[in-house]
């Protein structure tokens, strides 16, 4: 299968083997921890680099729950069937612990000759052996580093790959740290072959993750892309968020139904308490670290009020990657109605809610893509990217441009987002902006007002700055034009 996006992800890769290759480093060998969500393709992403290398390499992947004993064996076995040039030296081997297991690598590498050593789903090792993180510290300090090897630790569990490099614990300052993220909106449009506005959605329905967008038959409408993968119980759409919540959030956990609350609309803390509690609210004290939890792990995300004076009692949660959040909004239903073979009621159910689910959800991709194109000429000092509420959501403003984050210096502008297929932002919109723009602190009558709309805007209004769904994938694509004012 062709392999398509993650370039810039490929070149990350290849200047740290660069680094080895060179003898650039401070020691011949490299360390590489990379994270990222669970099936957002860092397995496949480091095959592809691993197969463009030309150079020895070996992978090898653990296996949640598997003794260690069978974990050290496969290794050992993994290396035996690989390229590196001292295979032989460990055909057979068994070795009796982890110091033994890992100087095996440096036994088959090359003193000379560079090559790359793969451990896939490390958290599975820390978890099975409390001693496998002493003994890679010690292997990597008197064996791997001394040689041409780049070591990549891959893991999903974000929070035990973190942790690999807190201080106190044995691999501290030994790696340098990678995230492999979803595909960005530039990735989706190439593959699917959408224009910006089509993408947009298709990012918000897939979230990038590679499995579902490679699923998205290029020139395939949204409608006939949800009318297809609903109508089959086994398509990527309905399986990977199955597949990623069995694995990450067993049902009937508290971690489940708090994701749950939050990916159905909740975002204060108070109603995803309500709503996640069975006889009564979720006391704080248990929700609190459930949602920590959530943060620490990437799931969720936590957004502040931008403005230039503090406010952390209005935070507002969410499902960070919009697939999930899409998941669980719709398709957690559908699966079971997939397989009953009314797929019709999941689409009807999606398309009654779309356009309302759909205005909240692009916000945070705004955001990010208005983050890749600022500053610029227009707004060279702004660097941060967010909005403002009141306790209420009554106003709530949904972009703000400040000098710094989560407290301004200074607002540079406030703005509007109208998502909506047919109708532009028009007077009614601007009138509105300004009228709220008042309540946010920092700003003035003067303070610039900009605008983001998917069907454009009505003219001759006051606006200092326009961006379209075409400026959204340009942050992706391309060097960014300066926004029409």
């Amino acid at each position: 299968m062709e392999f398509v996006g993650r370039s810039e992800d490929l070149r990350v890769l290849e200047e740290q083997l660069r680094v080895v290759v060179e003898g650039r480093g401070g020691t011949r060998g490299r360390a590489l921890i990379i994270t990222g969500r669970r099936r957002v393709g860092k397995s496949r992403l480091v095959q592809e680099f691993c197969d463009r290398s030309g150079l020895p390499y070996v992978v090898f992947q653990a296996t949640k729950g598997r003794s260690p004993a069978a974990e050290r064996r496969d290794l050992a076995q993994a290396i035996a069937c690989s390229a590196l040039p001292g295979r032989q030296l460990v055909e057979g081997l068994e070795p009796a612990d982890w110091n033994h297991a890992l100087r095996s690598v440096a036994v088959a590498a090359s003193e000379q000759s560079p090559c790359v050593v793969v451990l896939d789903e490390v958290p599975w090792l820390v978890e099975q052996d409390r001693e496998f993180e002493g003994a890679l510290q010690t292997a990597w300090d008197r064996h791997l580093s001394s040689r041409p090897i780049l070591l990549i630790l891959v893991g999903s569990d974000l929070s035990v790959m973190e942790s690999l490099q807190e201080y106190g614990r044995p691999f501290f300052g030994r790696a340098a740290r990678m995230t492999v993220r979803p595909l960005h909106l530039g990735d989706v449009a190439e593959m699917t072959g959408l224009s910006a506005t089509d993408a947009v959605d298709a990012l918000l329905i897939t979230g990038g993750f590679p499995e579902v967008v490679r699923s998205w038959t290029p020139g395939m409408t949204r409608a006939d892309f949800l009318r297809a993968s609903l109508a089959n119980p086994l398509s990527p759409l309905l399986a990977s968020g199955e597949l990623s919540m069995l694995g990450e959030f067993p049902a009937a956990t508290l971690a489940r139904a708090v994701l749950e609350a939050i990916g159905t609309g909740e975002r204060t803390f108070a109603a995803i308490a309500k709503r996640a509690g069975v006889t009564g609210p979720l006391p704080s004290g248990t929700l609190a670290p459930i949602v920590n939890n959530l943060i620490a792990k990437r799931v969720v995300s936590v957004d502040l009020p931008l403005s230039t004076q503090p406010d952390t009692r209005n935070k507002r949660y969410r499902v960070a990657d919009p697939y999930l959040r899409f998941w669980l909004a719709f398709l957690q239903r559908a699966v079971a109605e997939s397989e009953r073979g009314r797929p019709d009621m999941a689409l009807r159910r999606i398309e009654r809610s779309w356009t309302a689910w759909r205005g909240r959800a692009v916000e945070p991709i705004i955001r990010e893509s208005l983050a890749r194109l600022l500053p610029d000429d227009a707004w060279p000092e702004t660097e941060a990217i967010g909005g403002w509420w009141n306790r209420r959501n009554n106003p709530e403003i949904d972009l703000v441009g400040a000098d710094r984050e989560p407290v301004a210096g200074q607002i540079h502008f406030v703005g509007s987002i109208k998502w909506l297929d047919s109708q532009p932002f028009d007077r009614h919109d601007y009138d509105a902006l300004a009228r709220d723009a008042t309540f946010v602190p920092g700003t003035t009558p003067t303070t610039p007002k900009v605008a983001v709309s998917r069907a454009g805007v009505e003219p001759a209004l006051p606006l200092d700055a326009i961006w379209t769904p075409e400026d959204l994938l340009a942050a992706w694509t391309s060097p960014p034009a300066a926004p029409r004012h």
